[in-house]
């Protein structure tokens, strides 16, 4: 597209310059439509009408096919919490401070998580990290911030209702895009099933797994199903004395179980496991599912492969599953491996408290579970093969779900989305501020640079992580306990990755700038396994190799 002469336009009239005479007539003309209402959306239409932004005079539509009422007036109880939760890393929320989230958001229901506790649950090797320990008390001692989904997005809506630029179309869903007669240079026009037709001049997809968005601008996707289902659910637990500021996650070979804190006595469950597994655990008594969430961090694989085949058997016969008789069940084997009654590996004592020998190594013991919290959904890899549209599809973007998946364990879902927003977001105020039509390739291209390759850095990691620790062979699980066992004892490089994670939005000084760059806990991880498998030779570094198809 053609440079806008600075000299002509004000950044009010570029935002409004159409020049599109093939439209329908009764089009309604917007500078930005973001479909999809979700965090992403949310916060890309706070960033682009923040003070401070270039794109602050121009005319945004968020359409969304749900009842955003149900979000603005969500509520719940101070001892009830919404079993889909986030951690928000530093980084991220210093860019949702700019589009003022804290003027609404509820902080009375967020909780700071400043160490974390990540162990093998068939060796038990285990790297620990603690903030205050790593980055010194001179900076931030918080890692991240946990945060219901809910009270975030609440937050970002209203602080877009009282914006006159910001056009809000809930409970409305898109029919189609097309491009006025076929003409790969027009601004897309969006047909809403209202009847209603707005034409864009950038079109952003923030509409998730299954975009339309994506589909119109013929973006194809590559990725796969995990054998692999998340059971999530919010939990009720004594409280401790050192307060409940630990995130706490055993990689089973089944799959991870996360423990996240939201307050001094409630957290939440993600429980990522086989399909049929989940199907148990969502199927018995909350309370059975209690002791089967504390025997998941606790005892070894042998005993907790027995409990998942006696649920399942007991559901297939229509039996119930009895809590009295799974605790003596557990108690027997916890026996059997010698773990003391009142000891912290215990998970059928209720006399643990905070004084038994490695408590804080482990999360407290689960009372109960908040009801109707207990869910699952399936989990998925999936990553778009380019986040710009081109030809007929030209003029879209992609951010969020609708660009990229990822399995939870690392819990950077919801960052890598609002890093896309930020990004984005950054790219439209530069080039309005150099009179540049935002809506060209060419002044959204840096976006794509920016970001593409930073999510499938993530995303590969990731999913090299999972398989890493699915696998049971035992020159895997050698290799990978000895490489969290180096990293564990090396502060320095422990350092290093939390500033790279974002556990500190301060700039990185040196000499942790090119460590920091770009590098989280699961790449290097997967970098020192996939370096000791090319210099180990036989079964051992074949069986690595094979598990990471390097």
């Amino acid at each position: 597209m053609p440079r806008i002469p600075k000299r002509c336009f004000s950044k009010a009239a570029i935002c409004r310059q159409s020049g599109q005479t093939s439209s329908p007539l009764d089009a309604e003309t917007h500078d930005v439509v973001i479909v999809g209402a979700g965090a992403a959306g949310l916060a890309l239409a706070s960033a682009l009408t923040r003070p401070s932004s270039s794109a602050r005079s121009c005319r945004i539509a968020l359409v969304e096919a749900s009842d955003l009422s149900k979000v603005r007036e969500w509520s719940l109880p101070s001892d009830q919490y919404s079993n889909r939760v986030s951690s928000v890393t530093n980084r991220s929320l210093s860019f949702l401070k700019t589009c003022d989230l804290h003027s609404h958001l509820n902080q009375t229901r967020t909780n700071s998580i400043q160490e974390m506790e990540v162990w093998d649950g068939v060796s038990d090797a285990r790297i620990s990290f603690r903030a205050s320990e790593l980055l010194g008390r001179e900076h931030s001692t918080n890692m991240s911030t946990m945060m219901e989904n809910l009270n975030l997005q609440r937050s970002l809506l209203k602080t877009l209702q009282s914006n006159s630029s910001i056009i809000l179309l809930d409970k409305t869903k898109v029919d189609s895009i097309a491009k006025p007669n076929d003409d790969a240079n027009s601004w897309p026009l969006i047909t809403l099933d209202n009847g209603r037709v707005l034409r864009a001049r950038l079109l952003v997809g923030a509409d998730g797994f299954n975009s339309p968005v994506r589909r119109f601008a013929g973006i194809d996707c590559y990725g796969w199903s995990y054998d692999t289902q998340a059971v999530v659910a919010t939990l009720f637990h004594p409280s401790r004395s050192t307060g409940n500021t630990t995130a706490f996650q055993r990689f089973l070979p089944t799959g991870p179980i996360a423990f996240l804190p939201l307050s001094p006595t409630i957290s939440s469950l993600v429980w990522s496991t086989k399909p049929h597994i989940a199907s148990s655990l969502r199927s018995v008594h909350p309370d059975v599912l209690s002791l089967m969430i504390n025997a998941a961090f606790r005892l070894p694989q042998i005993s907790l492969q027995y409990l998942y085949d006696y649920i399942s058997e007991k559901g297939r016969d229509g039996l119930q599953v009895e809590r009295n008789e799974l605790a003596d069940e557990i108690r027997w084997r916890e026996a059997a491996h010698s773990i003391q009654p009142y000891s912290a590996l215990s998970s059928t004592s209720d006399k643990q408290g905070d004084i038994s020998e490695g408590f804080d190594l482990l999360p407290p013991l689960v009372e109960h579970i908040q009801a109707g919290s207990v869910a699952s959904f399936p989990l998925r890899f999936n990553h778009a093969e380019t986040y710009l549209g081109e030809g007929l599809g030209s003029r879209t973007v992609l951010v969020g779900d609708a660009a990229h998946s990822l399995h939870p364990l690392a819990g950077q879902g919801l960052n890598l989305a609002l890093g896309d927003v930020e990004e984005l977001a950054s790219c439209i105020d530069d080039a309005i501020s150099h009179g540049i039509d935002f809506g060209s390739r060419t002044a959204l291209l840096p976006y794509v640079r920016n970001r593409y390759f930073e999510n499938h850095k993530v995303m590969s990691a990731v999913d090299k992580l999972h398989k890493l620790y699915s696998s049971q062979l035992p020159p895997v699980v050698w290799a990978r306990s000895v490489g969290l066992e180096v990293v564990n004892e090396l502060d320095s490089l422990k350092t290093a990755l939390m500033l790279s994670a974002g556990a500190d939005s301060r700039t990185t000084p040196n000499p942790w700038n090119a460590a920091a760059d770009g590098v989280t806990l699961v790449n290097n991880g997967i970098e020192f396994l996939k370096t000791g498998a090319s210099v180990i030779s036989g079964t051992v570094g074949s069986a690595v190799r094979n598990v990471l198809k390097v």
